[in-house]
């Protein structure tokens, strides 16, 4: 099954990580979302393998990146601006993403803003951010 992208649905909590399914918001205005993985992975080179090497993948994480427009006036896209200025529990909070699978992602995540409020003198201001994974997601198959 192929989808287009915009068939992800994703919400976020404006409420750090205690938010209620009342304080989930979609982030409104996005117009790019990619996940990638950041895998970690032991190698050796043992003595009977005659100089090839063995792999184990040892450590995970997992980080969403979306990009679009900044709204102001829009719950999840003001919440996530405003992270910029935070640091440490500040910055924290939990990212739910549905796929067109059915499957969904539910991560407690930092919340890394790399760009808002800004660009040309005739563009919509943007707004990025990455919403990287602490500590294990929950992956829920379809």
């Amino acid at each position: 099954m192929v989808f287009p992208v915009n068939n992800i649905k994703f919400r976020i909590g404006t409420a750090g990580r205690a938010s209620t399914e009342a304080q989930m918001a979609v982030v409104r205005d996005m117009e790019t979302f990619s996940v990638s993985f950041d895998n970690g992975i032991e190698q050796w080179n043992p003595i009977d393998q005659e100089g090839w090497v063995r792999r184990l993948m040892t450590s995970k994480s997992v980080t969403v990146s979306l990009s679009g427009k900044r709204n102001y006036g829009d719950v999840g896209n003001d919440y996530v601006a405003g992270l910029a200025y935070e640091n440490g529990n500040g910055a924290v909070t939990v990212l739910e993403t549905e796929f067109p699978d059915g499957s969904r992602l539910v991560m407690d995540c930092i919340v890394n803003v790399t760009a808002s409020d800004g660009g040309g003198a005739t563009d919509v201001a943007a707004l990025e951010f990455e919403c990287m994974s602490d500590g294990k997601p929950d992956y829920i198959r379809a």
